[in-house]
C-alpha cells in the first residue's frame, strides 16, 4: 500500500489573497484544512506518524482560481520552511537519490 497525501492549495470563498491548503490522506481519505504552512507541516507530521512517518508522495494541485502572485508567494515560504528543517535536523528534506 503507497502512501500518497494530496494537498491542494485553495483560496478562501470570496478572497483574492487568502489561501488554505487541502490536505487529504488517499489511504484513508481523512481531510485537514491547513491556514498556514506551519499547520500543514504539523499536520503532514502527524497524519505520516500512523505510517511511521513513511510517506511515499505528497502530490500537489492548485484550484485554478489560485493567483500567481500567491503561488509565488508559497514557493518563497516554503522554501524558507525547508531551510528551517534542514538546518535544525541536519539532514536534507529532499531525496537527490530519486
Amino acid at each position: 500500500m503507497a502512501v500518497v497525501f494530496e494537498s491542494t492549495i485553495k483560496m478562501l470563498e470570496g478572497s483574492n489573497k487568502d489561501w488554505y491548503i487541502e490536505l487529504r490522506d488517499t489511504v484513508d481519505n481523512r481531510l485537514e484544512i491547513c491556514l498556514d504552512l506551519k499547520e500543514y507541516s504539523k499536520k503532514v507530521e502527524e497524519l505520516g506518524s500512523d505510517y511511521g512517518g513513511n510517506i511515499d508522495e505528497v502530490k500537489w494541485m492548485k484550484d485554478d482560481n489560485v493567483p500567481l502572485h500567491i503561488m509565488d508567494n508559497l514557493r518563497f515560504e516554503m522554501s524558507k520552511l525547508q531551510a528551517e528543517i534542514e538546518e535544525e535536523t541536519g539532514k536534507s528534506l529532499i531525496n537527490e537519490d530519486s
